[in-house]
Parts: C-alpha cells; sequence; structure tokens
C-alpha cells in the first residue's frame, strides 16, 4: 500500500529513525504504525547484536537518589559526542532512577526492570542504540542505603565524566556535598587507614623496606623511615587523612569533624576507568566517510 508522508513524519517523531528506516517499516507492515514500531524494534535489537563487539568506553555517569535510597550508575557510549545527547542523558536518568528505586542485584536484573512505557530497560537501550547508531550499554552500579540520621552527598564532575556518592553520620546536605567533590578530585582508596586491607599494608611495607637509600642504615633509623613512609603512603589514599580539596590547612576529618559528621561510605565512577578505548581517531574516522 501506499505510505503517507504524513505517517512516515508521524513515526520518525515515536522513534527518531531515518526517514528511510521509517518508510521501510511502514511499507513492510501495510502502513501498521504499531507492527511498524514492532519492525524497528526488531530492527534495533539486529543493530544492537551486530554493535555488541564494539567498544562502548566513553560515557556518562550519575547519581540518583530517592529517599534513603541512592544509586550511582555508569552508561557507556562509543563517542563522547553520543553521550552528550539528549537521548542518551534522558536514557541514563531513567536507568538510574530505576536502578535507585528497585534495587536490582546485578546488571542482568536491572536490565529486566521496567522502564518508561512499559518496557524494560535492556528494550531502553536498545531503542536508543537504534537512535543514535551507537552501542550503548549499562556497564555497572551501585545501590546505596541510609539511615534516617544519615545524609547524602553526591557530586558529578564535568557532567558526569567523574561521579561521587558519599554518606555521612550526621552534618548536613552541604557538607555532604563537600565530601563527594573532594572524592571526585582527589580520588581515595579508602574511607580511614584502618580500612587498608592487612595483606596490602605488608606488601607495601615489604616493597618501602627494600628502597635503596635505607641500604646501610641501622635497623632502628630504617624502621623509623619505613614507618614514615607509610604514614605518609596510608594519608594519600585514607580520605580521612586527606588534606580537604576547598581548605588544605584542615584535613577531611577535621573538616568534617567541625559539622558534627563522620564519613561513613563513599563510592566513585569515572567513565571508562579500566577499559580498553577505542585508538582511532573520531575525526579522522568522521573526514574519512566525508570524502
Amino acid at each position: 500500500m501506499a505510505v503517507t508522508a504524513a505517517q512516515v513524519k508521524a513515526l520518525r517523531e515515536k522513534t527518531g529513525v531515518g526517514i528511510m528506516d521509517a518508510k521501510k517499516a511502514l511499507v513492510a507492515t501495510d502502513g501498521d504504525e504499531a507492527k511498524a514500531l514492532d519492525f524497528l524494534r526488531e530492527k534495533g535489537i539486529a543493530k544492537a547484536e551486530k554493535k555488541s563487539n564494539r567498544i562502548a568506553a566513553e560515557g556518562l555517569t550519575e547519581v540518583a537518589i530517592h529517599g534513603n535510597k541512592a544509586a550511582i550508575v555508569e552508561l557507556n557510549s562509543e563517542t563522547d559526542f553520543v553521550a552528550s545527547n539528549d537521548t542518551f542523558k534522558d536514557l541514563l536518568q531513567t536507568v538510574s532512577d530505576q536502578i535507585a528505586l528497585e534495587e536490582p542485584a546485578s546488571v542482568e536484573d536491572a536490565l529486566k526492570l521496567k522502564a518508561n512505557d512499559n518496557e524494560t530497560l535492556s528494550e531502553a537501550i536498545i531503542s536508543a542504540t537504534q537512535v543514535t547508531g551507537e552501542k550503548i550499554s549499562l556497564r555497572r552500579f551501585e545501590v546505596v542505603d541510609k539511615t534516617d540520621d544519615q545524609v547524602f552527598g553526591s557530586y558529578l564532575h564535568m557532567g558526569g565524566s567523574i561521579a561521587s556518592l558519599v554518606v555521612l553520620e550526621g552534618g548536613d546536605a552541604e557538607t555532604a556535598k563537600d565530601v563527594a567533590m573532594h572524592v571526585a578530585a582527589i580520588n581515595p582508596e579508602y574511607v580511614d587507614r584502618t580500612d587498608v586491607p592487612a595483606d596490602r599494608l605488608s606488601h607495601e611495607k615489604d616493597v618501602l623496606s627494600k628502597e635503596d637509600d635505607l641500604a646501610g642504615k641501622p635497623d632502628n633509623i630504617k624502621e623509623k623511615m619505613i614507618e614514615g613512609r607509610l604514614n605518609k603512603w596510608l594519608a594519600e589514599i585514607s580520605l580521612n587523612d586527606q588534606p580537604f580539596v576547598k581548605d588544605g590547612d584542615q584535613t577531611v576529618d577535621q573538616y568534617v569533624s567541625s559539622k558534627n559528621a563522620k564519613v561513613v561510605s563513599f563510592v566513585r565512577y569515572q567513565v571508562g576507568e579500566g577499559m580498553e578505548k577505542k585508538s582511532d581517531d573520531f575525526v579522522d574516522e568522521v573526514m574519512g566517510q566525508i570524502k
């Protein structure tokens, strides 16, 4: 049957697909919009499967807070260009909200959650993949619970290239946000030096004991030097001991204590950390397509 321009326009507005894709879907389904939507979804699934081997190491992080529950989430794309568009950002917000509200146990469980229009998060990601033309994937998340006496603080750096989520015992939202900003900027590994595992502490002490400038020194002097260096290392990786990013004259612990609070926990995500990234230059790739 003949497909009208109005039908194509309506389908494009609902799906964000190109003119030809919308027309093909309507022709294949005899102009039935509902069936055309299913056709495009199936096509989107096929596209997503074809893109499954691509590296999606760009993207954004987000923090969603709902009452005493919060979720920190990383959603990946292939390029930062796609990560900056509204389709991707809206999807990230939807994914983050649903995870915070429903606390799934794994990424696999999260993808089964229902999102807008009764579609699953997996289906929403497939739809976004279809619209953007890039592989989009939910990489990881962490759900954090707090009590009524505790306070959440969150911070997004550069619109979501880094996200941090902090829980304070006592204090207020402003203090918690300040600590979250510090976590994003300085990247501590532990809340307190007492949290450092014994095996890691032992390994670091062993490494320090073998440094060249300790050779030939008396054992008592060597031990003091090792302990001094170990304390310095612990202060560098422990949030409580770090100089506060907004006031280097006091440690984070001193700042938080002055606000009648204590750091309970923190989580920090940086987009793509630990992932292999595409080595080709995106600009060169685009220019190559133009030629």
